[in-house]
């Protein structure tokens, strides 16, 4: 009787002991099967961040907010020396334009307008690529931050005043040294230096105010794509077709009134400092107006998280 029992518990034991085991060695198989797929898709994941050159248009608006609050909380000497060069940066490549679109005969027709359009870009690049603070993409980005609930109003108003002011020293500096003394804003150059600036001071303030909306609209826009490319090219690209595009199409930008209406008085042009002022009130106003409602207004409409 003990005999047929031992022989009938022994496989039984062993079966039992076995099945255990076997149990335990897939319940480690698929762990480490699941672990394995983790980690390739964890894997799978940082590299597609890694490539993807561009942020997505939520990541976008999170991004530009970001930046908008940096802009408004940085210290005066930030926003002075950045701002100077904004102005400067601007400033040259207006002067590049003049002495391209002056140049050209006039039997070329719009070639030189498209021509010198083509190289004015190159402060906007400077600016958002090395360094500068520019009032026009300002209004975008630092009241996106405003109207994302990041940033009070009153850091608003302090970095558009900082800001303009030193755009403005930065481009009658450009106007001045690099415009007026050399002699390049003037000579062969000197009568579409003053046709562009009267062009501008002549026109009623409707048309400054409209002219600066569809002008910052694109310089908006230029901003933006250059804030959404994560390499240097694709922001470079982002930037110059905006920028090139309201230059052909004659929109009036701010930052570059203030070099180029300038540099005309300085070559004794026939503008008064009360013209150039009201230019000045009027474009700015359509610069901000283009800014913040076309570009900052209707993507926090699409892209703002609900609190």
């Amino acid at each position: 009787y003990k005999f047929l029992c031992l022989r009938i518990t022994i496989p039984t034991i062993f079966y039992s002991m076995l099945k255990n085991l076997i149990i335990k060695q897939i319940e480690k198989s698929a762990l480490i099967v699941y672990n394995i797929s983790n980690i390739t898709i964890r894997r799978e994941n940082i590299m597609a961040n890694m490539t993807k050159a561009y942020l997505e248009p939520q990541e976008l608006y999170e991004y530009t907010s970001k930046k908008g609050v940096a802009k408004a909380t940085a210290n005066l000497r930030y926003m002075l020396s950045l701002g100077f060069l904004g102005g400067a940066f601007i400033s040259v490549g207006y002067l590049a334009y003049i002495r391209v679109a002056g140049t050209m005969p006039h039997e070329w027709g719009g070639m030189g307008t498209l021509l010198g359009a083509a190289i004015f870009p190159i402060g906007l690049i400077c600016i958002l690529v090395g360094g500068g603070e520019l009032i026009t993409s300002n209004m975008m980005a630092v009241t996106l931050a405003v109207f994302d609930k990041k940033l009070k109003p009153a850091l608003l108003l302090k970095n558009l005043i900082v800001i303009t002011l030193a755009n403005l020293v930065g481009a009658l500096f450009v106007a001045y040294c690099l415009g007026h003394l050399t002699g390049l804003t003037e000579g062969v150059v000197f009568e579409k230096t003053v046709h562009t600036a009267e062009a501008k001071i002549n026109a009623t303030f409707s048309e400054m105010i409209f002219s600066g909306i569809g002008c910052n609209w694109l310089v908006g826009m230029g901003a933006w794509l250059a804030f959404c490319a994560k390499d240097v090219s694709g922001k470079i690209l982002g930037t110059w077709f905006p920028i090139m595009t309201f230059v052909a199409i004659g929109f009036q930008h701010v930052v570059a009134n203030m070099f180029v209406i300038p540099a005309a008085m300085f070559g004794g042009a026939n503008i008064t400092f009360a013209q150039f002022l009201n230019n000045m009130v009027g474009v700015f106003l359509g610069n901000y107006l283009g800014g913040a409602l076309l570009v900052a207004g209707l993507y926090t409409l699409a892209y703002k998280k609900k609190d």
